[in-house]
């Protein structure tokens, strides 16, 4: 039996410009400039499912922590034809404030996340400001209630969701940071999410500086590599290289959503 591919789409929603090479680096220089970076969230299509890959953040928080908010999730979503209220299934690669907010506007979903990474931000390493910093109380305190509603699917460690579309669990960034492998027209594709914040992380072995175990971050960029069928089908968490890369869904939506079940238009360095 042939499998059917997903179409794949990268949606951006939100901004970070001002940059320097330590906020982006581990060890890097702070006089340097480093790259902005763009907020996306993900969607695998196909005739029988659709997938969000995480959820975003909203107006709030952006503009507490100094984010621009490009549209709000549901918007773009709305944007491409999908009702969020009837999004059936929501992969959470981890629980940081730009990946697991806006979760009322899913409802009707299942989330699919690892032990790990909700045993981490429920649990005592939240005693830590350094390492809670990057979380939403509200978001994590709205999963828990998820949980306790019967609408969370745990998985530990590698986990087949559905035909063609499977999470890995990475770790590194977070305790239980996971990438999701989906298959489609030009083969396996690897959303890294923030196994990989930039394509210079995974190409060039430089870790991200907001890290929980470095090792594991390390190991987790030759697993990515491993997943996907190259690696221009890696598609890391917050480039915006991703944006110039490939091309937009449709005019209207240039600069907001593109594919990534076609080519890339060149390599990324």
């Amino acid at each position: 039996m042939t499998l059917e591919p997903y179409e794949l789409f990268a949606i951006r929603y939100g901004h970070h410009s001002g940059r320097k090479q330590v906020d982006n680096v581990l060890g890097g220089d702070s006089h340097n400039q480093g790259s902005d970076l763009d907020y996306y969230v993900w969607v695998a299509r196909r005739s029988d499912r659709i997938f969000l890959i995480d959820t975003g953040f909203s107006a709030e928080p952006a503009e507490r922590r100094g984010r621009e908010l490009v549209l709000p999730v549901p918007d773009a979503l709305e944007a491409l034809s999908i009702n969020p209220g009837a999004i059936e299934d929501v992969i959470l690669t981890h629980m940081h404030y730009d990946h697991a907010g806006n979760l009322d506007d899913f409802a009707g979903a299942r989330f699919h996340v690892q032990d790990s990474e909700i045993s981490f931000c429920t649990g005592r390493c939240m005693c830590q400001p350094h390492l809670q910093s990057a979380f939403e109380v509200e978001d994590v305190v709205s999963m828990v209630r998820r949980i306790y509603a019967g609408h969370v699917e745990f998985h530990d460690g590698d986990s087949e969701i559905a035909s063609g579309i499977s999470v890995h669990r990475i770790g590194g960034h977070t305790a239980g940071l996971q990438a999701v492998r989906v298959w489609t027209r030009r083969g396996w594709v690897v959303l890294a999410s923030d196994a990989s914040h930039l394509y210079a992380n995974f190409r060039h072995r430089q870790p991200f500086p907001i890290v929980v175990n470095v090792a594991e971050m390390l190991e987790g960029y030759r697993t990515i590599l491993s997943l996907a069928d190259s690696p221009d089908h890696v598609i890391p968490g917050h480039d915006p290289l991703v944006m110039s890369l490939y091309p937009p869904v449709s005019e209207d939506l240039a600069g907001i959503a593109v594919r990534l079940d076609v080519a890339p238009r060149a390599t990324a360095c």
